[in-house]
């Protein structure tokens, strides 16, 4: 992954954003939940989880993160957490029943590295979802105008649907799903704003991809 310097420095900040957002997380936590298999026995982990913030609020037991301080933090959020990157997990192949990446493929040193480790840990059948904020959006465009002056964002690279869409499917992932939600700017979302099929209106996009 990119250098993670900024997150493991500012951890405070960064779950600042949550306390000042509730709104927002709430509306794209639930969409990720929507798409999320269901049932007896279902495994799964989140990569680059940050402060474990989202795979506390949908039940998600482990994943990695690289950043230290940000990992201290979702260890006490009660969240098996071990230190790897994206690039390079530390699970056995077709673990498990599903992979989540809820923003952090901005931050990956090589997305498409990220995205052949998520297939080879899932089984057969098993679903890579991402969520991130479409770069065509109105909130990626706001995002990408504020790189210069960011410490979160100024390594970062944003992507559209598209770009996404293609490196899945290279890979050979299939029945590709869409949702999306945050159908206003930031400081506008007052309140929950349930997720709706597709893309283009929302500005951030969740993708739910199968292993086949």
């Amino acid at each position: 992954m990119i250098n993670t310097l900024p997150f493991n420095e500012h951890v405070a900040e960064y779950e600042d954003w949550f306390e000042k957002y509730p709104f927002v997380f709430k509306s794209e936590a639930e969409a990720i939940r929507d798409v999320l298999p269901t049932g007896n026995n279902i495994s799964g982990i989140e990569v680059a989880l940050g402060t474990g913030r989202f795979s506390k609020e949908l039940g998600i037991k482990e994943g990695i993160e690289p950043s230290p301080n940000m990992r201290a933090l979702a260890l006490k959020r009660g969240i098996g957490v071990m230190s790897a990157e994206a690039e390079h997990l530390p699970y056995k192949d077709m673990r498990f029943d599903f992979v989540l990446m809820v923003f952090c493929i901005s931050y990956f040193e090589n997305l498409v590295a990220a995205f052949s480790e998520a297939k080879r840990v899932l089984k057969n059948d098993g679903a890579l979802i991402v969520g991130f904020i479409d770069k065509d959006s109105p909130i990626g465009k706001y995002y990408e105008q504020r790189k210069p002056h960011s410490v979160f964002y100024r390594q970062a690279n944003f992507y559209s649907v598209k770009k996404i869409s293609e490196e899945l499917k290279n890979l050979g992932f299939k029945k590709m799903e869409f949702s999306q939600t945050l159908f206003h700017a930031l400081d506008d979302i007052k309140e929950f704003e349930p997720a709706k099929p597709g893309y283009g209106e929302g500005s951030f996009v969740v993708v739910k991809a199968l292993k086949k």
